[in-house]
């Protein structure tokens, strides 16, 4: 068989869809159309080539051309239009947009959330009083502490072989502090702590046991506030009052009670044995709490005005298995009337000085009264020659049972009412001699105190 090329017809499902434009290489010349193998020049069957002679054909619209695939074509038969091309992300952009995406969603998620909570109906708010002026009555226990406090001062005070802790008030702007002698009777240091924090060192001015009562000054203190003092003459029974101090070393401690009663006769201190540290105190007694620190603090009245110094405390018995060590309501101070004159002498002189009878006591009588003794120290006799008891006519022997009408039990009691008083002072003695009670008038001697 001779070689020859197909020329079968192509496969209808290559053929190109209707109106594809000619893709004719350029410079191609169209088809012709189709003639006769015998020369006629016309397209047709035999009966159009009858027709008569000199007649023309009518005219005819040439056939399409049929369109063959090429599949060696310099182009496609179709071409898909994907339009434009789009620029595609790249990876930090998408993690950019991430983290950006992540931070909005966070804060508006917390401010949401906490708006809900605000919202909430399941959020418990109780109710509360508004703030309001903080001010109070100057007579009321917090006026008169607003009042105080600037001026009460702890003393921190060191010995040779203890410590311990007292309380003091200002009485001037050259900084004398008066406290209690008990608290700074064995001081080898002693610092003072005002309210505000600020602590300085103090020095010793003056102290008298008989009295417990001590001057210290502080130096180079600017705004010292010094106390106001009252007069414990007007002091009454049920009127109310503050004390402050440092029980415990609890600096700054306001107690308020009343005043339980006045002129109680207390005595305190002895523990040397010879009767040379005992205080005979006069005393104003209050139910104001009072403990150990409080001693040398102001007791103050609704005016705010010091009228007495703390100084001692009634616990239960010693021998009383529960008794207690700190305050049961029974508090005694020194009336500022007797506290203001030794604080005088003492910022004076550095020294106190204490009215005098001149008799020698007889402290082992058990009977009412105090009765003077039939010798005195040393077998010297027992009512000074020329002293004030000699000059109004006391003898040994005698039982004073009344000082200015009020009567006394005993010989510390006469001492303490005698103590409640300046020297000079005139004063009326009952007397029982022989069974028989007389009067007689002294006026009152002075001597040094210790």
């Amino acid at each position: 068989m001779a070689d020859r090329q197909q020329t079968d017809p192509a496969p209808q499902w290559w053929s190109r869809p209707e109106g594809t434009a000619d893709s004719r290489r350029d410079g191609v010349p169209a088809p012709r159309p189709r003639t006769r193998d015998d020369g006629s020049g016309a397209d047709g069957d035999g009966a159009e080539g009858d027709r008569a002679a000199g007649q023309a054909a009518p005219a005819q619209e040439a056939p399409a051309p049929e369109v063959r695939y090429d599949p060696w074509g310099a182009q496609p038969l179709q071409a898909v239009d994907r339009g434009r091309d789009r620029p595609g992300f790249r990876l930090w952009q998408v993690a950019a947009l991430a983290a950006v995406t992540a931070l909005l969603a966070g804060g508006i998620g917390g401010w949401l959330g906490v708006l809900a909570e605000r919202q909430s109906s399941t959020r418990l708010e109780l109710p509360q009083a508004a703030v309001t002026d903080k001010g109070r009555a100057p007579d009321s226990v917090a006026g008169i502490a607003a009042t105080a406090l600037p001026g009460v001062v702890t003393l921190h005070v060191r010995g040779a072989k203890s410590s311990g802790t007292g309380t003091g008030f200002v009485l001037d702007p050259q900084g004398h502090i008066l406290t209690n002698n008990h608290v700074v009777a064995d001081a080898k240091e002693i610092a003072v702590t005002f309210s505000t924090g600020e602590s300085v060192t103090a020095e010793l001015v003056g102290r008298d046991s008989g009295y417990d009562l001590a001057v210290v000054k502080v130096s180079g203190v600017r705004g010292l506030r010094p106390l106001s003092l009252g007069n414990s003459e007007n002091v009454q029974v049920g009127d109310p009052v503050v004390a402050i101090g440092a029980p415990f070393d609890l600096s700054n401690t306001v107690t308020a009670g009343i005043i339980s009663a006045t002129g109680r006769p207390v005595t305190a201190g002895g523990d040397k044995g010879d009767g040379s540290d005992i205080s005979y105190v006069d005393a104003l007694q209050t139910d104001a709490p009072i403990n150990p620190g409080n001693s040398g603090g102001p007791l103050l009245d609704a005016r705010a005005h010091v009228v007495g110094i703390n100084s001692a405390i009634r616990g239960a018995d010693k021998d009383d298995p529960d008794r207690q060590g700190g305050s049961i309501g029974l508090g005694f101070a020194i009336p500022i009337n007797q506290g203001k004159r030794v604080a005088e002498e003492l910022i004076a002189t550095g020294r106190a000085t204490h009215p005098v009878i001149g008799v020698t006591l007889d402290m082992d009588y058990t009977g009412d009264g105090a009765r003077v003794g039939d010798k005195g120290e040393d077998g010297k006799p027992s009512v000074t020659a020329g002293g004030p008891g000699a000059r109004a006519g006391i003898k040994p022997g005698d039982v004073i049972t009344k000082v200015d009408g009020q009567r006394v039990r005993g010989g510390d009691e006469l001492i303490i009412k005698i103590r409640a008083h300046r020297p000079g002072d005139p004063l009326t003695l009952t007397v029982l001699r022989d069974g028989r009670e007389r009067t007689l008038d002294v006026v009152l001697g002075s001597a040094n105190g210790s």
